[in-house]
């Protein structure tokens, strides 16, 4: 049974003051808080009255869409000003925990297929609503001007520190998929299990910052408190002058890397909540968003 929104909401306040980053200092790494990666996470609990006659509408993404998905509301506000958008942006596992805990949501936007398989096998995604919108690329990259010896996946073992999501984040599993068809790591059923102790321990015992959404492992490597990292060819989008790509790794080694929206049965939503909600599904899937995303470096030619 769904728990009470206000009182998640109250949880999900006190959570989002749990900010931090994991410093590269073990392998067991801390970066595992939830919180969110964009400006409304800690509304995110609750269904609430936008202001001026707007239907609020809560929107779940991955960590990952957090820069282009404020241009997409914004484009999609020009012709519907009477919808707010409220975006609540972290790692797909920890988004699709929340739902299933009963958080207030109306689209969940994940950054791979598993946890929206797993939702739809609950009866979370509203049927005939679900769509593949895009595909990305998993990338090894360090701080511009590092010196490190990496120069990709197979010799990660040569990093001083290297910061790495854990297997329940998306961009996590697809780096051990990619390290276990390499034969760095041994052969499993699901590599969102190995451990990043296991990760270390086969690297040769790299120092290993484990982090809890794909922004933080991107947030060590431009601080520097890491030297090198696995994340999404489109974060680098905007850290250009910040970041080197070593490799840019193939869908062979990775799989792709597809990211399905669906509205989510929200509820506290009422029918016109519902409605914008179906909309704006539609306008994510649409040519028109497809020419913003292919600006943030998402790959929108699927097959």
């Amino acid at each position: 049974m769904r728990k009470a929104g206000k009182k998640l909401m109250a949880l999900l306040m006190a959570g989002t003051l749990l900010l931090g980053l994991a410093a590269c200092g073990s392998a067991g790494g801390s970066g595992q808080d939830a919180d969110s990666g964009t400006q409304a996470g800690a509304e995110a609990g609750t269904q609430t009255a936008a202001a001026d006659g707007q239907t609020e509408i809560q929107v779940f993404i991955a960590a990952s869409l957090s820069t282009v998905m404020d241009e997409i509301a914004a484009e999609y506000n020009k012709t519907h000003p009477d919808v707010k958008i409220t975006y609540n942006a972290d790692s797909s596992g920890t988004l699709m925990t929340q739902i299933e805990e009963g958080y207030a949501c109306d689209v969940f936007f994940s950054a791979a297929q598993k946890q929206m398989d797993q939702l739809e096998g609950e009866g979370f995604v509203v049927e005939g609503t679900r769509a593949n919108v895009l595909n990305n690329q998993l990338v090894v990259l360090t701080h511009k001007d590092s010196g490190t010896k990496v120069t990709g996946l197979a010799s990660l073992g040569d990093a001083k520190s290297l910061a790495l999501a854990d297997g329940s984040v998306p961009v996590g599993k697809y780096t051990r998929q990619a390290l276990m068809n390499m034969g760095i790591l041994k052969k499993v059923d699901d590599p969102s299990l190995i451990t990043t102790q296991e990760v270390s321990e086969a690297l040769g015992g790299v120092e290993i910052s484990e982090q809890g959404n794909v922004s933080k492992v991107l947030l060590a490597v431009t601080e520097g408190s890491c030297e090198v990292g696995t994340t999404y060819y489109s974060d680098t989008y905007g850290y250009e002058d910040q970041v080197e790509i070593l490799e840019t790794v193939g869908y062979d080694l990775s799989g792709d890397i597809i990211y399905p929206i669906a509205q989510i049965n929200n509820e506290e939503a009422d029918d016109t909540a519902r409605a914008a909600a179906r909309e704006f599904v539609e306008y994510v899937a649409s040519d028109e968003a497809k020419a913003i995303f292919d600006k943030y470096y998402f790959d929108t030619n699927l097959e």
